[in-house]
């Protein structure tokens, strides 16, 4: 498959060093769109103007941390089918679980390598794609 380059990426993470790190990930496999926030609260705002094909999420965070921005957006009809990756140190098999439960489409345990976060997300946007 052939990624949407195109698609406009928001990546949320509390780190600045992570965010970095995800963007030039991002952008070294394709994608030029690509909006960073620090924290769900911010990000969630972001989503509800419009525009993001695909959020990256990381679970730990201030304010509204990414489980809890993962509920909103699947609470919101506009966002409900949004694809979601939560990238995470959070490696427990049960916070994984909770995690699906919540609605991401897929989960990347911290530290990771590029070619994972490619494949996921090439994944999951072919999936999307695939959606009526």
């Amino acid at each position: 498959m052939t990624l949407p380059f195109d698609t406009h990426v928001l990546v949320v993470d509390d780190f600045e060093s992570m965010r970095r790190i995800l963007k030039q990930v991002l952008h070294d496999i394709g994608f030029r769109h690509i909006t960073l926030a620090d924290d769900g609260t911010t990000a969630l705002a972001l989503l509800r103007q419009g525009g993001f094909g695909l959020l990256v999420t990381d679970w730990s965070m201030p304010q509204m941390d990414g489980l809890e921005l993962v509920r909103a957006v699947r609470a919101d009809p506009r966002l409900q089918s949004l694809p979601i990756l939560m990238v995470s140190a959070e490696a427990k098999r049960e916070q994984i679980i909770a995690a699906a439960r919540a609605g991401v489409n897929d989960y990347i345990v911290k530290p990771f390598m590029a070619e994972t976060l490619r494949l996921k997300v090439e994944r999951m946007l072919d999936a999307a794609a695939k959606m009526p």
